[in-house]
């Protein structure tokens, strides 16, 4: 069950190859992302020190957050993966120039997982390509639809 979706991802970006990962959160970001206070329009991943992370993703954190803690909202956070998931997103980002994108967040038996695309961006003239294909696909819905009544 998808909480958000990247669309800027697939407008900016060819997306080679998915993976899952988990996420490191606190316990005000779990009821804020289970609440729909989470963006990741600004968000992209890195690699440092052979460790995945997630920055730039925004989680409002709710009025009724603890007293005892200060949130920030666009911390950090630490991506779960497995080593040769690590070692294969490393050299594919520092030898062919891809880059790591946050595709969405969504639920896996509980658990918030975030799914992270391999991508070549995107040049002006595909953009508006994607936008082409798009319009064309609304409007022959529309022509389906006219023709059904």
């Amino acid at each position: 069950m998808t909480i958000v979706d990247n669309k800027k991802a697939f407008f900016d970006y060819f997306i080679e190859e998915r993976f899952e990962a988990g996420i490191v959160l606190q316990g005000w970001e779990v009821k804020s992302i289970r609440a729909g206070r989470v963006q990741l329009k600004e968000a992209y991943v890195i690699v440092r020190n052979g460790e995945v992370f997630l920055f730039g993703a925004h989680i409002s954190p709710l009025p009724t957050a603890s007293t005892h803690i200060s949130p920030d909202p666009v911390r950090t956070r630490k991506l779960l993966l497995h080593g040769t998931e690590i070692n294969k997103l490393i050299g594919k980002v520092e030898r062919s120039g891809y880059t790591m994108v946050p595709l969405n967040l969504h639920y896996l038996k509980g658990r918030i997982k975030c799914e992270i695309g391999l991508a070549k961006g995107k040049k002006q003239h595909d953009k508006r390509e994607t936008e082409k294909q798009r319009d064309w696909q609304r409007e022959k819905q529309s022509i389906m639809k006219q023709n059904q009544r």
